[in-house]
């Protein structure tokens, strides 16, 4: 991937959401809200304090996470449609979750 983020910035790409509910029910793409769950692909080298030394990130590339329903802005890269956001943004890493990096 030709995009690396700045500072505490995270690319994320959204999870797709489940066709159906647990009781069998198809739901159409019309009623499907966006995922707020995501793969964090690339993350930024950390903010600087206000001594110009780095912050260290929470999360690392293939992170599965939870973020909030209007964080980050739309961007296309290598015409895939992802996330970009602060770290703030996100609110929690999903253990247990492994997801194979894209190439």
């Amino acid at each position: 991937m030709a995009f690396k983020p700045l500072h505490d910035r995270v690319l994320v790409r959204r999870v797709e959401s489940d066709e159906k509910t647990a009781g069998g029910v198809i739901i159409p793409d019309s009623a499907k809200e966006k995922p707020q769950e995501g793969v964090v692909v690339a993350v930024g080298a950390g903010a600087k304090d206000d001594d110009g030394d780095r912050i260290a990130m929470d999360v690392k590339e293939g992170d599965h996470i939870l973020f909030g329903k209007w964080s980050g802005t739309e961007v296309t890269v290598d015409g895939e449609e992802l996330l970009i956001m602060k770290e703030s943004d996100i609110l929690g890493i999903l253990e247990g979750k492994a997801e194979a990096k894209a190439a």
